[in-house]
């Protein structure tokens, strides 16, 4: 049998709302609900999802999965704009990132236009809602 590829799905701070927050930008759905679609959808993929809010442990945890897994989805949040640290540690490893989003940066205010991570990952997939999760999971499959 083969082995199932190994994903980290990465969320960072406030993201712990989901379906709580800003419904009309976020959407009314819990990460934790949706998950289970995903894990449902991607069999062949072994999902592990992880969110802290403190930029320190997102920096540990990507140092953890950062050589051994087969890929990592990332969305920051609003770190994506501010940390040059986070930026850093994307760089550092050799596990491919794909930096996600659920809205779009760039429909939004103009200083989440700007990505620490962008330069440093395999791709970027954003404004889809949830379904952003989706997508980068199946260029993940299509990989």
């Amino acid at each position: 049998m083969k082995q199932k590829t190994r994903i980290l799905i990465l969320n960072g701070p406030n993201l712990n709302l989901l379906g709580k927050r800003e419904p009309e930008i976020y959407g009314s759905e819990s990460f934790e609900a949706y998950l289970e679609t995903l894990k449902a959808e991607f069999t062949e993929m072994e999902l592990t999802y992880y969110q802290s809010n403190v930029e320190g442990e997102l920096i540990n945890k990507l140092h953890e999965a950062g050589f051994e897994w087969g890929c990592i989805l990332f969305n920051a949040g609003g770190y994506t704009h501010t940390s040059v640290a986070l930026g850093d540690a994307v760089a550092a490893i050799k596990t491919p990132v794909i930096e996600v989003h659920i809205s779009n940066p760039h429909a939004r205010e103009s200083f989440r236009h700007h990505s620490f991570l962008s330069a440093h990952c395999k791709g970027i997939v954003s404004g889809f809602g949830l379904n952003s999760y989706r997508l980068a999971l199946e260029s993940v499959r299509l990989a």
